[in-house]
């Protein structure tokens, strides 16, 4: 008889948005005369820019003719996205970054669930939290986090490094030491960020300790701060200990049409053979490459058309963020985060749970956010809010929040 991956059976309940998604679809259901206004997912609203449709557009009539036809894309991608990629997200910052270093996937969610497929099952990892539910999940998936300790909400092998207000959101070296250190900046959910010296601080940790760190820089694109790095590799000493991924969805809109990468240095090594060797053959095997048409759309991204048109789109959502902040502030609320990240992270009022906010929110404003706790125990007592929706309904759930 056939069996099942258990390890499926220890995860709790279900992936957090999907719990969210199912309770508005049953206040909805129960009053179909509500209008719900969401800034729950992180889910762009704005659609993608001139420069990309044209693009995609001319991709489009390229496949409808033999002669321009593609196929199959390569394992890595295609060369002049893999090299618009080293010139503009690299080069430019002074990192030399090789085109077989550089891996084209359809998302950084993908990615980041795929990586733990490269590394053996006793590998400790290290999380901050609140955290990002796909690394965790990812690796209870796989058998790395133990069992779920239910009372705690934590998993018994997966080392958590709180992040709170009483740590201006910075990790603090663990004592336990990781083999996996997970690290996401600007962080979802808190919006917050790490300046250069605190990551550096990491940087030199994995590699005194022989740990690798997965480095998450979806929301590169919004840093507005001078002292915050935009990549990993710029401190010293990355390339031997960190693999970096990006993701098209929110600095650009692909959200709907899936495009990212993943950047794997040569450099780094494990038992005389190199991580980038493992993830060119699992990425070969497994994956059958991003669409040429989406290719050729994350191309023009990098044209002097495309970052002048996405950067208008990052602004429209950083004004939302500022217009989130201040409103709360001016409400009463504890706000972190929205200045490097389109992420708003309040504390809850009175310590209210998290999930009795969200109930509160939904219910008295019909306005949708994420409990703080869905992303982990420190997550307790915060709630996260977007700024990917439409101007006019981020004023609205203002007014609708002021209002309870």
């Amino acid at each position: 008889m056939f069996k099942i991956n258990d390890n499926y059976l220890k995860l709790p309940g279900s992936y957090l948005f999907s719990t969210i998604g199912k309770k508005v679809a049953a206040y909805k259901e129960a009053n179909p005369d509500k209008e719900i206004i969401s800034l729950g997912i992180g889910d762009v609203t704005q659609p993608l820019c001139p420069a990309v449709i044209e693009a995609m557009h001319g991709a489009v009539e390229e496949m409808s003719q033999a002669a321009t036809f593609h196929g199959y894309a390569p394992d890595l991608g295609y060369e002049f996205l893999r090299r618009a990629i080293a010139d503009n997200d690299y080069k430019a910052r002074g990192v030399e970054i090789a085109l077989d270093e550089i891996f084209v996937s359809d998302g950084a969610k993908s990615d980041s669930g795929n990586i733990v497929d490269i590394f053996a099952q006793d590998n400790i990892i290290a999380v901050t939290d609140p955290v990002y539910p796909v690394y965790v999940d990812s690796n209870a998936m796989s058998g790395k986090t133990g069992d779920y300790l239910k009372d705690k909400e934590c998993w018994s092998k997966v080392i958590y490094m709180p992040c709170t207000a009483e740590n201006n959101f910075v990790p603090e070296i663990p004592a336990q030491t990781p083999d996996i250190i997970y690290i996401c900046c600007p962080n979802n959910p808190t919006g917050t960020t790490l300046k250069k010296d605190e990551l550096q601080k990491w940087v030199d940790y994995a590699n005194q300790n022989g740990a690798i760190i997965i480095y998450d820089a979806a929301y590169e694109a919004y840093i507005s701060e001078e002292d915050v790095p935009h990549t990993i590799y710029e401190c010293q000493g990355a390339k031997t200990c960190a693999i970096e991924m990006r993701s098209f969805s929110k600095n650009a809109g692909f959200t709907g049409t899936r495009l990212g990468f993943t950047v794997v240095p040569k450099e780094i090594v494990s038992q005389g053979v190199t991580l980038n060797s493992l993830w060119a053959r699992r990425h070969g095997t497994k994956f059958n490459g991003a669409p040429y048409i989406i290719q050729r759309a994350g191309e023009a991204v990098y044209s002097p058309e495309g970052r002048a048109q996405t950067g208008e789109q990052i602004a429209y959502y950083m004004n939302n963020a500022k217009t989130i902040r201040d409103g709360l502030t001016q409400m009463g609320y504890t706000v972190f985060g929205g200045v490097n990240a389109p992420y708003i992270w309040l504390q809850t009022p009175d310590k209210m749970k998290s999930w009795d906010f969200f109930d509160l929110l939904l219910e008295r404003a019909n306005v949708v956010g994420t409990p703080g706790s869905g992303f982990g125990p420190s997550g307790e007592g915060y709630f996260r809010l977007t700024a990917f929706g439409s101007a006019d309904n981020t004023a609205k759930a203002l007014d609708r929040i002021s209002a309870i």
